[in-house]
């Protein structure tokens, strides 16, 4: 799964800086010759080697047969960067495994940097072991979070953001949510929110938070959900105060 992802990074690389066929899905959704190669190949890689698992990838293959394990694949996530040249992206795959988070691979092409967990085996990057940051003040932590493409979503996490640029030390949007949590897993960052994501945006950073001794909850601390379209995320330390925040300002 590794050498798959490795390889979908080189796919990536090897359009980054020429003709990248961009395409809108919506008013500002986009999508790219990038993405559907990417999406391609881990397709026909699965069909292969998995033929009875089923999977859900962004671009619109599906395999729905009430398999045991179902893969959930973005090929590129972090799309709008990677067609303006912004290099800040990744291939993102998990496995569920009867419902359970059970294996994550995530892997940025322009840093080489590749995050892998397996359920009850720990987190890690590039082969090395990853642990969440101490920190435990909100207000000493730095957060990272992502604006949705639908614009009602987008209107309510401004509110948020300015709510948490004023609670924490600071606030980063990358624009890549599979990322965003590797870096809360990495200790880079402390925490991190989003509103209007998919579940295959999701469910292999969620991975590498937990195994990274991390939390992952819905808004409201309630268990997450793929398909929830929310997620809070953290340390585990800060994690309480941010609900606090979200909860003060209609997030939930």
């Amino acid at each position: 799964m590794i050498d798959w992802a490795h390889h979908v990074g080189e796919i990536q690389l090897s359009f980054l800086h020429g003709e990248k066929d961009v395409q809108f899905k919506g008013e500002i959704d986009l999508v790219t010759a990038a993405d559907k190669a990417s999406e391609e190949y881990l397709i026909a890689k699965l069909e292969h080697r998995f033929p009875l698992h089923d999977y859900i990838a962004e671009e619109g293959h599906r395999r729905s047969t009430g398999a045991d394990f179902t893969w959930y694949i973005d090929p590129l996530d972090g799309t709008t960067n990677f067609a303006h040249g912004y290099p800040v992206f990744c291939v993102s795959i998990a496995l569920i495994l009867q419902g359970e988070r059970a294996l994550a691979v995530v892997h940025d092409p322009s840093r080489n940097e590749t995050f892998t967990a397996v359920r009850g085996h720990g987190a890690f990057l590039n082969g090395r072991s990853l642990k969440v940051s101490p920190q435990t003040v909100l207000r000493k932590s730095l957060l990272l979070s992502g604006f949705p493409y639908a614009f009602a979503d987008d209107e309510r996490n401004v509110r948020l953001w300015n709510a948490f640029l004023h609670a924490a030390q600071s606030v980063r949007r990358d624009g890549s949510a599979a990322l965003d949590l590797c870096y809360v897993a990495a200790g880079r960052v402390e925490g991190f929110w989003e509103m209007g994501l998919n579940s295959w945006d999701i469910a292999a950073g969620a991975l590498v938070i937990e195994e990274a001794g991390g939390r992952v909850t819905q808004f409201d601390d309630s268990p997450l959900q793929l398909d929830g379209k929310a997620i809070l995320a953290s340390n585990g330390n800060i994690h309480a105060a941010m609900q606090v925040v979200l909860k003060e300002h209609g997030a939930y």
